[in-house]
C-alpha cells in the first residue's frame, strides 16, 4: 500500500535520511498506528554518531525511533483490546511470550526480544507503523500523545525505583540529572520517597531536577573526591541515602554512589555508560550494599501511565524542543550538538 509514509532511516554513521515508504499492513495480532509523537533518545543519537551500541550494530538501513505514541488506524483480525481511533502509548519491546523469562514475568530479559530501533529491528519514526496490540496501552482522553510517548523513558525510572525498592519514606540519591535521572526523580517522589537528592555537574539540569521534585540538588565538580561528595550528600539529608540510582554509567559517579549509600542499602545501575569501571567492591560487600542492574523495564507501563494520568507526574516539563517529522534531520542535529540545551526533543509525525 503506497501512500505518504515519510520515514526516518539511518543508513550508516551520520547518514540519516527521510524517505517515503509503503504503509505496512498489520499482522493478525497487530495494529496499524498513525503515529503521533516520537521522542529522541540518547541511544538514537548514539547509533547516529557511532553506528552501534555494544553488540548491536547498524549493518543495514534502520528506521529510527522507539519513544512513541499514536492512534489506531487499523486492527488485525485477532485484536480484541483495541479499536480504530484509540490513542495508545507504544511499549517498544515485544517479547516472545513463551520463554522462561517471559513466563516468570521478566520479559525484558527475553533473548528473543524485538525492540524498536535496535539493530536489526526497525523503529517507529514514521507516519505509519505496525505494532503488537498487547504492547500498546490505551491512553485516557486527558493524556496527550506527547505524554504517551514519554511513558517510555518514564518506565525506565519506574523500573529503576522498583529494582531499588523505593517506597514510602525512602531516602534516595539520584546521580545525574539527564533525562533518565529526571524521570527517576519523578518516579521516586511519586512512589513515596521522603527525600530525593540529585547531583550533577550542570546547574541548568539541577534546576530541572528541582522542578521534578528533588528536595535537594548539589552541583559537583570533576575534581571532588567521592568521599567529599558523599559527605555533602549526607549533610544535606541528615543521614546516608538508603537507595541510590546511578543514571550516568560512569566510574566516578558509581564510586560516589557506593561511597554515599547507607550500609545495608541498595545501589542500582541505571545509566549505560562505560563498559568497564573500577569500583570499591570489597568496601561495598562488607557494608552489605546490594548492587543491582537495570535493563529497560518490565510490566512498568501501567504504573507509569497511572502516574501521568493521575497528575502525580508531569512529564511534559521535560520537553524542551519540538519539531515536525519533515524537520527530523534538524531535530537530530540539535540532539547531537546540544544546541539550546535540549533535554527531551519531540517530533510530531502527523499534523492532524
Amino acid at each position: 500500500m503506497a501512500a505518504d509514509n515519510l520515514t526516518a532511516v539511518l543508513y550508516k554513521i551520520d547518514d540519516l535520511r527521510l524517505e517515503n515508504r509503503n504503509i505496512p499492513t498489520p499482522k493478525d495480532d497487530e495494529v496499524l498506528l498513525k503515529m503521533g509523537n516520537v521522542g529522541i533518545c540518547g541511544s538514537d543519537v548514539h547509533y547516529l554518531c557511532h553506528g552501534r551500541i555494544a553488540d548491536f550494530v547498524v549493518r543495514e538501513p534502520m528506521i529510527m525511533g522507539h519513544e512513541a505514541a499514536g492512534t489506531v488506524a487499523k486492527v488485525g483480525k485477532n485484536v480484541k483490546n483495541l479499536k480504530v481511533g484509540d490513542r495508545v502509548a507504544i511499549e517498544p519491546g515485544v517479547a516472545c511470550r513463551t520463554c522462561s523469562f517471559c513466563k516468570e514475568g521478566q520479559y525484558n530479559l527475553c533473548p528473543e526480544m524485538i525492540f524498536c530501533a535496535t539493530p536489526p529491528v526497525h523503529g517507529n519514526l514514521s507516519r505509519y507503523y505496525c505494532h503488537a496490540a498487547d504492547f500498546c496501552f490505551k491512553l485516557p482522553d486527558h493524556v496527550s500523545l506527547e505524554e504517551g510517548a514519554l511513558l517510555e523513558p518514564l518506565s525506565v525510572g519506574v523500573h529503576a525505583c522498583r529494582r531499588a525498592g523505593v517506597t514510602l519514606g525512602s531516602q534516595v540519591l539520584v546521580l545525574g540529572a539527564g533525562p533518565i535521572g529526571l524521570v527517576s526523580t519523578l518516579s521516586a517522589k511519586a512512589m513515596g520517597a521522603s527525600k530525593v537528592v540529585c547531583i550533577d555537574l550542570l546547574e541548568d539540569r539541577l534546576k530541572l531536577a528541582k522542578n521534578c521534585g528533588a528536595d535537594v540538588t548539589l552541583k559537583i565538580t570533576r575534581e571532588e573526591s567521592p568521599a567529599a561528595v558523599a559527605k555533602r550528600v549526607e549533610d544535606a539529608l541528615g543521614e546516608k541515602p538508603d537507595k541510590t540510582l546511578d543514571c550516568t554509567g560512569y566510574s566516578n559517579t558509581i564510586n560516589i554512589g557506593l561511597e554515599a549509600t547507607k550500609s545495608g542499602g541498595t545501589f542500582v545501575l541505571v545509566g549505560m555508560g562505560q563498559n568497564e569501571v573500577t569500583i570499591p567492591l570489597l568496601a561495598a560487600s562488607i557494608r552489605e550494599i546490594d548492587i543491582r542492574g537495570v535493563f529497560r523495564y518490565c510490566n512498568d507501563y501501567p504504573l507509569a501511565l497511572a502516574m501521568v494520568a493521575s497528575g502525580k507526574v508531569n512529564v511534559k516539563q521535560l520537553i524542551t524542543h519540538r519539531f515536525e517529522l519533515e524537520e527530523t534531520l534538524k531535530a537530530f542535529e540539535t540532539a547531537k550538538t546540544g544546541a539550546g540545551n535540549p533535554v527531551k526533543i519531540m517530533i510530531r509525525c502527523n499534523k492532524d
